[in-house]
């Protein structure tokens, strides 16, 4: 083999080798989309809330912009229509996903591709979409571990850092995430279930931060880290679950922040 064929495959090697941005199972989709804002990150709860477990990867979606307005309680009006136009641009320019393969004969690669294959926009504002179909079963699978409670809980929540904690609640989840009629009122006396939710430092910035531009995962201080994100979304969930017992504990290792764990413990 010859020094530029070995400097090539070591390089290809090592790009296999970063598992900070390679899809291969369905939290590493959601992690995917940690640098989206609240609004778009509602958007494309909104657009997951259509998926069903005997859907085909080749279905195509449709909705239209005043159903959109409509659901997030905002004015019909043009300035609205084009936030929400704005949304699935910004959607279809961030959710790059890369996709570990391997041949029938052992070559390995990775698969660039989008979540969505495509999104039709019309100007009486109806609305069509279509997941790639790549990516489709990591869709089907996110959408079973991570949306089990109503989209109207989601549509709720005001920090994008809250609706990540509300869906690693719901994936980490110990027992069945029960149907509600709002917040603090649960339908038949029931709660939501307890959870226990552990990660390195680095683990809970991939779920929270997502990536830069180039796609290089977004790093702060673990101080920093927990006032802005972490804290901000417990004080959130304690609005909106007032009877729901939780617990953040940081985990140091000498003078070092390494983790967090956040405890909910259901209510009587």
């Amino acid at each position: 083999m010859g020094k530029k064929e070995k400097i090539k495959n070591d390089l290809f090697s090592d790009l296999l080798s970063r598992q900070d941005y390679l899809v291969t199972q369905a939290n590493d989709l959601a992690k995917s989309f940690g640098n989206l804002t609240t609004f778009e990150h509602k958007v494309l709860d909104y657009c997951f809330s259509f998926v069903q477990k005997e859907d085909r990867a080749d279905k195509v979606y449709k909705t239209t912009a005043r159903e959109i307005v409509t659901h997030f309680n905002l004015a019909i009006s043009g300035q609205n229509y084009l936030r929400i136009v704005e949304a699935f641009k910004r959607l279809n320019d961030s959710t790059s996903i890369y996709l570990g393969i391997i041949t029938e004969d052992g070559k390995r690669g990775i698969r660039m591709t989008s979540l969505f294959e495509s999104v039709d926009l019309f100007e009486d504002g109806q609305i069509a979409f279509k997941f790639s179909s790549t990516v489709a079963p990591y869709i089907f699978q996110l959408k079973k571990n991570f949306y089990s409670f109503p989209l109207s809980d989601l549509a709720k929540v005001k920090s994008k850092y809250t609706l990540t904690l509300l869906k690693r609640w719901n994936a980490e989840s110990k027992g069945i995430w029960r149907n509600t009629t709002d917040f603090s009122r649960h339908t038949n006396g029931f709660a939501p279930p307890a959870a226990e939710i552990t990660g390195s430092l680095e683990e809970w910035e991939d779920w929270m931060l997502g990536t830069d531009k180039k796609g290089k995962p977004k790093r702060w201080p673990a101080g920093r880290f927990k006032q802005k994100a972490l804290d901000v979304a417990m004080n959130e969930l304690d609005i909106l679950y007032p009877e729901i017992e939780k617990t953040l504990i940081k985990h140091v290792e000498g003078r070092r922040t390494v983790g967090f764990t956040v405890l909910i413990h259901s209510s009587k």
